[in-house]
């Protein structure tokens, strides 16, 4: 079952037997995708929205410079562009980060989901809102937090979602992003983002290598970062400081 991890143990939300089949249903193809390739280009028209069901993918501005800035990060069970199927078109590219898996869904198929399962609309609609809850909280991050916070955030944030995904037990995650997409992600250098990784070291927040995120205290690294999971809708039981009671 390919949608398992959407909306997988978020508060108040349960797609129901029947909801899930449908949008099985809904999957023209599942297609396996290279790291760094762009999946959609800003201002080509959309036929089609994308569930990300491995892997890491970006939506990201470039500047004139041709400087990047990501302003979204996907985890798997995302639908990455869902809001494309209202828009028809995006202000913004989409690429993978890693190697991926994801499921495409012809806009069609979410017309007939609109007339026959009206309840699943709703859920579909639940998930785009999760997704601007997290855009207002990088927008927090960006302007309020400094260089150090802000990769407390963001890795505080990811092992949040990874945890809903059941891909993290609150402490250890596999992460295969860069120092530079670390950069681009926090508004900040490559050079800068090597000096925070070595205090979050020295400081026993965090440890990053070989593309696997360790914290050994989930909640100091929390309140270094000023983060507060309620904006992404967790189930309680599957909220960062209970995972891994929730495993027992």
């Amino acid at each position: 079952m390919v949608t398992e991890r959407f909306l997988r143990e978020r508060r108040g939300v349960v797609l129901e037997p029947a909801e899930r089949a449908m949008l099985e249903d809904a999957i023209a193809e599942v297609r396996k995708v290279g790291p760094r390739e762009i999946i959609v280009r800003a201002g080509e028209r959309l036929e089609q929205s994308t569930l990300l069901i491995e892997g890491f993918m970006s939506r990201y501005i470039d500047d004139r410079r041709g400087l990047r800035q990501l302003v979204a990060v996907h985890v798997p069970g995302d639908f990455v562009d869902l809001h494309s199927y209202p828009l028809k078109t995006l202000d913004h590219d989409v690429a993978t980060m890693t190697a991926a898996t994801v499921a495409i869904v012809p806009h069609t198929a979410l017309d007939r989901i609109k007339t026959d399962m009206p309840a699943l609309v709703d859920k579909l609609w639940f998930a785009t809102l999760i997704d601007a809850a997290i855009h207002r909280a990088w927008l927090f991050r960006l302007g309020r937090l400094d260089a150090l916070g802000r990769v407390a955030h963001f890795l505080s944030e990811t092992n949040a979602r990874l945890i809903s995904a059941g891909l993290s037990d609150g402490r250890r995650f596999a992460l295969g992003l860069t120092q530079n997409d670390l950069a681009e992600i926090c508004g900040l250098t490559s050079v800068h983002v090597n000096r925070i990784m070595r205090q979050l070291r020295e400081e026993q927040l965090c440890t990053f290598r070989s593309s696997l995120v360790e914290i050994p205290d989930p909640e100091k690294l929390a309140r270094r970062g000023e983060f507060d999971p309620a904006y992404l809708y967790i189930a309680p039981a599957f909220a960062p400081g209970e995972a891994r009671k929730a495993q027992k």
